[in-house]
């Protein structure tokens, strides 16, 4: 476990442990060419000082890429990005990778598998601290929980273990941006939920500015104050995760976040009319209307409008397939413990939360 105690002392003794860059990252307008395929197009996030940006998208969409032009690893085409408040990368200049101040933590950890966790640690600090490390260094492994592990190699190490050891050895050098890579995938499923939160909480104490690169949605919502969403090589959307998640601002977004329903309406202002009812629009729209619905905000009450076609229960909440008597099929996602049964006949609601429209 993250040893939570450790940070402030780490902080006080070094002044320098948490540094203050007002600007954070910022991408502008990228454009990235290999050979004759373009991999980004006018790409633009940001992240502010001490915060976190999850790059959530399927596989190929260029959230790799986007990781490796802000490491300098990736000449970009055009545009610009901006480092600690300094342009580091445009069209034909980019600053070397050991000049940006950054750490890396890669999906497969890429620990020297001939070294101790210690000397993993170490490797990247300079040659004195090498052979006597300092108070922080030493700290920052009791921080992530490692500090009896410095003489073991890492094959000897868990998955979760040589993750701890790949973390440390990012933020050893104290940088103030920190990249990584699908850091969990390798992870089991219950490991990868304890590591995450605890390195969110630690890059959190620290203030150190990350960017976390994952498929998974779950993951990119848990990690990120914001969540910038990528599909063949675009930010589609850049924004919390609430309002990504409930304000999607394409179909296509909505989808991969999350499951939605898609109901036909008509609009007249902030309000479409449906066959569940009235469901209030948060942007305003004029005509016929595909309205988005998640699951969780359907509500099921007494009546005999719909027939319930399938039940799953899943301990959490319970999943309901339905048909309305319009021919529309809706999935309803409740809290607890099943209250019907497939062969049940109910009435569809809406919760009245507002939600997106797209036109017909």
């Amino acid at each position: 476990m993250l040893d939570n105690r450790r940070v402030g002392r780490l902080s006080s003794q070094n002044p320098t442990a948490l540094k203050e860059v007002a600007s954070g990252i910022h991408v502008d307008d990228v454009i990235v060419d290999i050979g004759k395929s373009r991999i980004l197009t006018d790409v633009c996030v940001s992240a502010p000082q001490g915060s976190s940006l999850s790059v959530l998208g399927p596989s190929g969409c260029g959230k790799t890429t986007l990781l490796r032009l802000l490491a300098g690893l990736q000449i970009i085409s055009s545009g610009n990005v901006y480092l600690d408040g300094e342009r580091v990368a445009s069209e034909g200049v980019s600053t070397p990778p050991e000049q940006r101040n950054i750490g890396l933590v890669f999906q497969d950890w890429a620990l020297f598998p001939h070294l101790t966790v210690l000397e993993n640690i170490v490797f990247g600090l300079n040659r004195s601290e090498r052979k006597i490390p300092s108070t922080e260094t030493m700290e920052l492994l009791e921080m992530v929980g490692i500090s009896e592990l410095t003489d073991r190699l890492p094959s000897s190490l868990s998955g979760g273990q040589q993750q701890r050891v790949a973390l440390a050895r990012a933020l050893a050098p104290q940088p103030s941006v920190l990249l990584l890579d699908e850091p969990f995938s390798s992870l089991d499923t219950g490991l990868r939920v304890e590591v995450r939160s605890e390195v969110a909480d630690l890059l959190k104490m620290l203030n150190v500015t990350s960017i976390f690169v994952t498929h998974d949605q779950d993951e990119a919502f848990t990690l990120g104050d914001q969540v910038a969403v990528m599909n063949e090589g675009c930010v589609i959307q850049q924004d919390t995760p609430w309002e990504i998640y409930h304000h999607p601002v394409t179909p296509w977004v909505a989808g991969f976040v999350g499951e939605v329903n898609k109901i036909p309406g008509l609009a007249s202002g902030d309000v479409a009319e449906t066959s569940i009812g009235k469901v209030n629009l948060c942007h305003s729209a004029h005509g016929s209307v595909e309205v988005l619905v998640r699951p969780e905000e359907i509500l099921l009450v007494e009546g005999s409008d719909a027939m319930i076609t399938r039940v799953d229960y899943f301990g959490h909440d319970t999943v309901y397939e339905i048909q309305t008597s319009a021919g529309i099929e809706l999935r309803c996602r409740r809290g607890g413990a099943p209250s019907h049964k497939a062969g049940d006949h109910v009435d569809v609601k809406h919760s009245g939360l507002t939600t997106v429209s797209f036109p017909r």
